[in-house]
């Protein structure tokens, strides 16, 4: 099944990673590394051309606290002698053998860094403490009728 899931969005944990996984059925993250932002290289003024800017997490104080957020995966990754984004990238992978995400690139530098992401194993202590943290805002400009029940047709 594939999904939206990073430290950067957790919505599938609550109901439909436990469903998955009561069925045997496979998660295939997208966007592990929560649209760039996970990686520490999302400027505090992105271009004006970025749909990024449309996404309420990217803007204003929001961006302030998730490049906040960011640092604390950054220092996490010192300890491992890795990048934000592999840091990211190996708590997804941590999170089950069931687990295969598939994040983007456009330069074969980050496609090397992203593999290099399969060496760095978290501790149970950095894997809990980085399940801790929480971004800011919602995902998308209007999430009003996510997770919402709508009465039964017909």
């Amino acid at each position: 099944m594939q999904s939206e899931w990073s430290l950067f969005s957790r919505d599938i944990e609550e109901s439909v990673l436990p469903t998955c996984r009561e069925l045997g059925i496979g998660i295939v993250p997208y966007s592990p590394l929560g649209r760039g932002m996970l990686t520490g290289a999302v400027p505090q003024n992105l271009d004006a051309d970025d749909y990024r800017r449309t996404l309420p997490r990217f803007t204003g104080e929001n961006l302030d606290a998730n490049l906040a957020l960011v640092d604390e995966i950054r220092t996490v990754a010192a300890r491992y002698e890795a990048t934000p984004g592999q840091v990211a990238l190996a708590w997804v992978l941590a999170q089950g053998n069931d687990v295969a995400p598939i994040p983007g690139t456009k330069r074969r530098k980050y496609l090397e860094e992203n593999v290099a992401a399969l060496e760095v194993l978290l501790s149970e202590d950095d894997l809990a403490a980085l399940s801790k943290l929480t971004p800011v805002g919602p995902r998308y400009p209007d999430m009003t009728w996510v997770d919402r029940s709508t009465a039964p047709l017909g």
